[in-house]
C-alpha cells in the first residue's frame, strides 16, 4: 500500500534557499525511491523554475501564506497544516517550532507528526521580543503535541531533553563530495577567506566583518551570502565590496557546483553560526575539505572535533585565527583531510536520508512498515 509522507515548514520544492530546502531536495526523491507519495508544501516565490532541479513524482503544494520575515513561517505553515489535515496524509514532517502552533490540527485527525526542532529559535538575536515570546512558546506546543522530536545534533537533544523532558531521534544533516573544480573567477587555491552564511547577528556578522577590514588589505576575501531582506548587514558588505578591492560578495548563491568550488579551494572557512545543532553550510563545507575556522561553541566542536582552529567571537580572536590558517599550508591540509573524513564517516546524505525514512515508516501501523521496509530494502 502506498502511504504518503506531507513535509511541512520549508520554504517548499524544489528551493536553494537553505538547510531544510537543502535537505528537501535530496530527501523528497530518496522517499519517492522508497514507494512513498511524496506532498511537499511551499511558496511560490521560493521554487525554483528550472525542471531539471525537480523530480516529477513529488508534488509540490503552494498554499496562501503572508511573505514577510516575521510572519511567513507562521501563515505558511497554518494553512499548509489544514491542507495536509483535510487531505488526510499519512505522516508528516514539520519543519521548525513555530508550527508547533498547528500540530494539534494534525493530530485532531489522527496523523502522526515528526518535527525536526531545528536550533532554539527564541535565542536568535535576529528576533525581536515578540518574535521570540512566539517561538518559545510554539516550543512548548512542539514538546506537548509532536509524536517524534527530531534533532540535528546530540548536543542540541540534550538541550531539549533539559528543556522540555523529552528524548528524540538524532538525524544530522549530510554533504556531497567535493568536485575537483579549480577555483572560480581567477581566485588561487588555498589564498582566500570565505564566509557562506546568512546575514543575522547568531551568525557572527558584524565581528567577522570588522575582521575583514583590516584581512582584505592582505588576503581576498569572498563573502556569500544576504539577509533575505535587506537592511544593515547587506548594506554593510555592499560598501565593502566597493571600496575594497580583495572584497566579493555573491550574494546568495543558487548554484551548487560554484558554491562547493569555492568552498573546496578557501584558504580559510569562517563559520560564525552559534545558535543550533549541525550547520548544513558547515557539513558542506567539510564534504569539500575546506580548513575552517569556526566560533567556538559546543554544536561547532561536536561536529569538526579536531579539525578546525576554534576562536571567540570577537574581531581580534577571529583574525588571528584565519590569519593562521592562511598562513600554514600543512595545518590546512590537516584540517582539510580531517574534515573531509569526518563528513565521510558521519554526514552522508545517504546515511540521513535512510534515517528519515526508516524514522517516517516507524510512525505507519506496525504491519505497514514492516511490510514497507522489507520491499525497500528489495
Amino acid at each position: 500500500m502506498t502511504r504518503t509522507v506531507a513535509i511541512i515548514g520549508t520554504r517548499g520544492y524544489p528551493s536553494f534557499y537553505g538547510g531544510f530546502e537543502t535537505l528537501v531536495r535530496h530527501l523528497a526523491p530518496y522517499l519517492a525511491d522508497q514507494g512513498w507519495d511524496v506532498v511537499v508544501y511551499g511558496r511560490h516565490a521560493a521554487l525554483s523554475s528550472n525542471p531539471a532541479d525537480r523530480d516529477s513524482r513529488v508534488r509540490s503544494v503552494v498554499t496562501p501564506g503572508v511573505d514577510s520575515k516575521s510572519a511567513s513561517t507562521l501563515t505558511y505553515g497554518a494553512t499548509s497544516s489544514i491542507h495536509a489535515a483535510v487531505t488526510k496524509i499519512d505522516v508528516a514532517l514539520v519543519m521548525n517550532v513555530a508550527n508547533g502552533f498547528w500540530l494539534p490540527l494534525l493530530r485532531l485527525r489522527n496523523i502522526p507528526t515528526m518535527v525536526n526542532v531545528d536550533g532554539i529559535e527564541w535565542e536568535r538575536e535576529k528576533w525581536g521580543r515578540i518574535a521570540k515570546t512566539i517561538f518559545a512558546i510554539g516550543g512548548r506546543a512542539t514538546a506537548k503535541h509532536a509524536t517524534t522530536l527530531i534533532y540535528d545534533s546530540r548536543e542540541l537533544g540534550a538541550r531539549w531533553e533539559d528543556l522540555s523532558g523529552r528524548t528524540g531521534v538524532f538525524i544530522p544533516y549530510g554533504g556531497d563530495p567535493r568536485t575537483g573544480d579549480d577555483p572560480p573567477d581567477g581566485l588561487g587555491r588555498r589564498k582566500y577567506v570565505l564566509m557562506v552564511a546568512r546575514f543575522v547577528p547568531e551568525n557572527t556578522i558584524t565581528p567577522f566583518l570588522d575582521a575583514v577590514e583590516n584581512l582584505s588589505e592582505r588576503w581576498e576575501v569572498v563573502i556569500v551570502g544576504s539577509s533575505g531582506y535587506g537592511g544593515e548587514f547587506d548594506h554593510r558588505v555592499a560598501a565593502l565590496a566597493a571600496e575594497k578591492p580583495n572584497v566579493r560578495w555573491y550574494g546568495h548563491l543558487s548554484d551548487d557546483d560554484k558554491l562547493f568550488s569555492l568552498w573546496e579551494n578557501a584558504g580559510a572557512y569562517f563559520h560564525g553560526h552559534s545558535v543550533g545543532g549541525t550547520n548544513p553550510a558547515l557539513v558542506q563545507a567539510m564534504a569539500c575539505g575546506a580548513p575552517v575556522v569556526a566560533r567556538d561553541t559546543v554544536y561547532n566542536r561536536e561536529v569538526l572535533a579536531e579539525g578546525a582552529l576554534f576562536v571567540d567571537p570577537t574581531p581580534q580572536s577571529i583574525a588571528a585565527g584565519l590569519e593562521i590558517l592562511l598562513n600554514d599550508s600543512e595545518l590546512q591540509q590537516r584540517f582539510s583531510a580531517i574534515s573531509t573524513q569526518r563528513a565521510h564517516d558521519h554526514y552522508t546524505w545517504e546515511r540521513v536520508c535512510v534515517d528519515y525514512d526508516r524514522a517516517l515508516r516507524s510512525h505507519l501501523p506496525s504491519t505497514d512498515a514492516v511490510s514497507e521496509e522489507k520491499t525497500a530494502r528489495e
